[in-house]
């Protein structure tokens, strides 16, 4: 028996469509697959049922542009061959996606990354390939569900956003902030995603050792697409598993308004665990959510004039109020080296700085001969940027007997 159904006029008639239901939960999530070659959708059609509480609606043809709003009224999901007339399918997503309310994705049986992301920035928010991941299809109908309320299950708490601040350049704020955030994404086993905000120039990547196709400004010139769906789209994987969203390349001709950042950052903490940010000393980012929504933020300094007079300013002007969530770092300090004494150095900066990360010059000149990172490679310097990765997370010192790693304060 086939499953499909033909429909030739501008408008459908939803009575004839053959509806398949998997599993019996009555918070059904409703589906419109549409594909011509009829094998590669029924393999679709199986994989989408596979999850308890979706319905199925098979369409052998594709629909017309007219057919557009009744298909975004009547369906939770809309699933569509990107392989027949990618053309015409590209209008067809478009038009979809114009108001946001429908909820797009796309299948192919080529591995073709171009076609993907031009779907994507059609508007296409899950992209498959045959054969089809079955993890990944569970997630997509998840994200599916949650965009329409019909799911259940408890909205995810947004991610906790950690920024890093220096106040000047060259006391070393990127290197600690890609170093925090690969031990951060290691330590908990959580997802994990670095921002690099240290516009125009930024060298998140280089810290890392990466070579990256997209950056931030991606995201921030098309902040009306942006939603998790889009910034996976852009978001580069470390070997290690931290995701990083680096700066350009070369230098952005744009101008980013508050309201960019502020999107960028609610949806990257809608869709990771930890959110780490590398904000340079970028001052001008104060008002924004970068600040605003920050668990902690790391304010990053030398023990020399220049660096503790500019932390003093800072700390008065702009966090006086901030209290434990401001955190004091004294980056590349060496104690017998020091100009002023501890009490100096506090009373310059109001009070002690809660985090001293010691000065190790061939554990840095390792990692800028091999660009690798050097929270990688023990030495002192490592052990302390993950005991305070491992502090942010919510880590014990306590190890787990099973796993040899430090367990999560629930």
């Amino acid at each position: 028996m086939k499953h499909t159904i033909r429909w030739r006029s501008s408008s459908f008639a939803m009575s004839e469509a053959h509806t398949i239901t998997g599993g019996a939960d009555r918070r059904l999530l409703a589906i419109a697959l549409f594909g011509p070659h009829e094998e590669r959708r029924r393999m679709v059609a199986e994989a989408l049922l596979a999850r308890a509480g979706v319905r199925v609606r098979e369409f052998s043809e594709l629909p017309t542009a007219a057919d557009t709003a009744t298909l975004a009224q009547q369906f939770n999901a809309i699933v569509l061959d990107a392989d027949h007339d990618p053309a015409h399918v590209l209008e067809l997503v478009e038009t979809l996606c114009a108001d946001g309310s429908a909820y797009v994705m796309a299948y192919s049986a080529r591995a073709d990354m171009k076609l993907a992301v031009r779907f994507m920035r059609a508007g296409v928010r899950e992209f498959f390939t045959l054969p089809l991941d079955s993890t990944e299809v569970a997630g997509a109908l998840t994200r599916a569900a949650q965009y329409h309320g019909t799911s259940s299950a408890p909205e995810k708490s947004a991610a906790k956003l950690f920024v890093f601040l220096g106040t000047k350049g060259g006391c070393g704020v990127t290197t600690l902030a890609a170093n925090f955030a690969l031990a951060l994404a290691q330590e908990s086993e959580q997802k994990t995603l670095l921002i690099d905000l240290g516009l125009p120039l930024g060298d998140v990547a280089i810290n890392l050792g990466m070579k990256t196709q997209y950056s931030v400004v991606n995201a921030l010139m098309d902040t009306e697409r942006l939603d998790p769906s889009f910034l996976r789209s852009l978001i580069a994987k470390h070997s290690t598993g931290l995701e990083v969203l680096p700066a350009p390349n070369e230098f952005p001709q744009i101008s980013v308004t508050e309201d960019a950042i502020n999107k960028l950052i609610a949806v990257a903490r809608q869709s990771h665990d930890f959110v780490v940010v590398d904000a340079g000393a970028r001052v001008d980012l104060i008002g924004t959510a970068v600040f605003e929504q920050a668990s902690t933020i790391y304010l990053v300094t030398q023990v020399g004039i220049t660096e503790l007079r500019n932390a003093h300013r800072m700390i008065t002007q702009f966090f006086a109020t901030r209290g434990p969530s401001l955190q004091i770092v004294l980056n590349r300090y060496t104690q017998r080296a020091l100009l002023f004494d501890d009490s100096q150095i506090a009373k310059t900066l109001t009070r002690p700085a809660e985090l001293k990360i010691p000065d190790d010059y061939a554990a840095a000149r390792r990692t800028r001969n091999t660009a690798t990172p050097m929270v990688l490679v023990d030495s002192t310097i490592a052990q302390t940027i993950r005991e305070m990765a491992r502090s942010a997370a919510g880590l014990t010192a306590e190890k787990d007997g099973k796993r040899g790693l430090f367990r999560l304060l629930r």
